[in-house]
């Protein structure tokens, strides 16, 4: 997974700019509520990527301290606009989250739920709310799956994830695990840490916040 989002990562964003009306009316509902869950809060963003997202929420948050494993995407995350010099961006795990440094009172990690294995969903969950503490707010925003974008959804024996195979543009593939949830699934996942879950599912994403309990 690393390697595939470090040599796709000048690519990556293209992804944001699709001609697809619903599609972008739908990341602007996302921004909205982004923008929403974290005004004037210090701010965990975790798997930032190009920082596509991290501008948006650093307008409007006292500070962000975002996180990725891979320092390709970093340095294009880095090199955006941010106009009020409030970001720290970190080389991280977002599976030992206790060795990032701050106190925040909320975390976002976008379009990174779908690449956990399922058996790990429980424990990232758990280190997550721990890093951030009782009464902070979480928001979390993924794809719907779409059976014309993509790439077909493979299978595999004794495996309860799924996965699909993605073409650079230089014509290297990778397989990547991806995983996809309807509405009932992310209630049955994310209720026990929440008395306030909002579930929002669109066309090409679902998204959600909440704060943790």
């Amino acid at each position: 997974m690393k390697l595939y989002y470090s040599e796709r990562a000048k690519e990556y964003e293209k992804v944001y700019f699709r001609d697809d009306a619903i599609r972008q009316q739908e990341q602007l509902m996302i921004r909205n509520r982004l923008e929403s869950v974290f005004r004037e809060k210090n701010v965990l963003e975790v798997a930032c990527g190009t920082g596509f997202w991290t501008p948006f929420v650093a307008d409007v948050a006292k500070h962000v301290t975002a996180i990725d494993f891979s320092n390709e995407v970093l340095n294009i995350a880095k090199e955006k606009k941010y106009n009020r010099n409030n970001v720290l961006f970190t080389q991280g795990d977002a599976y030992q989250l206790s060795d990032i440094a701050g106190v925040f009172e909320g975390g976002y990690a976008n379009f990174w739920f779908s690449h956990i294995p399922k058996n790990r969903i429980t424990d990232f969950l758990k280190q997550l709310h721990e890093r951030l503490g009782i009464d902070s707010d979480v928001f979390m925003t993924d794809n719907m799956y779409m059976n014309s974008i993509g790439g077909s959804l493979i299978n595999k024996d004794n495996d309860e994830n799924t996965y699909k195979i993605r073409t650079l543009e230089n014509g290297k593939q990778h397989e990547i695990l991806k995983n996809y949830y309807d509405k009932k699934e992310l209630e049955e996942i994310f209720s026990p840490y929440s008395n306030n879950l909002e579930i929002h599912i669109g066309q090409c994403f679902w998204w959600l916040s909440y704060t943790i309990k």
